[in-house]
């Protein structure tokens, strides 16, 4: 059996309060009353043969209805998140107007074995954090990508 993997972009935009991130809660009924520890680079799984990069642009497309056209990114690696899905990120600086973001849906049942089916979006919403706060927003497991952010955005320099 494969690993499953996933693809994202941690949109980052500079501000004077200092580094601003952009993530997503997910959607549907599962996750409706769950806020800390459960938000997360905008992603999506990878089949066999497709490519990371593409991928990741792609799924940010899909989940927050902007593309990201021209992005440079920055690499943040892979982390393995406890379910055991291996997740690859890439920063980008940018901006968008989250109250404006839109997510594809899926389908599922719900409620469970009613044989209904409902829509949901991926995404219910996006959101710009602040470092700290993303920190403790975001999947515990995804931290690193925060973190490598920051040491890699220090030794850039200003500019």
């Amino acid at each position: 059996m494969r690993d499953r993997i996933s693809a994202g972009i941690l949109l980052y935009r500079q501000r004077e309060g200092g580094l601003e991130l952009l993530l997503g809660h997910p959607g549907g009924p599962l996750f409706a009353g769950r806020d800390e520890g459960y938000w997360s680079v905008p992603k999506g799984e990878v089949e066999p043969g497709e490519e990371l990069t593409a991928e990741a642009l792609r799924e940010f497309a899909e989940e927050t209805g902007s593309p990201l056209v021209g992005a440079q990114l920055l690499p943040l690696g892979s982390i393995r998140q406890k379910g055991g899905k291996i997740v690859h990120a890439w920063a980008v600086e940018g901006d968008l107007d989250a109250a404006t973001a839109t997510s594809n849906a899926f389908t599922m049942e719900w409620p469970p074995r009613s044989g209904r089916l409902a829509s949901f979006p991926e995404l219910d919403r996006v959101a710009w954090f602040g470092a700290p706060e993303a920190r403790r927003r975001i999947k515990e497991t995804q931290i690193p990508f925060i973190d490598r952010l920051e040491a890699a955005l220090a030794g850039r320099g200003p500019g």
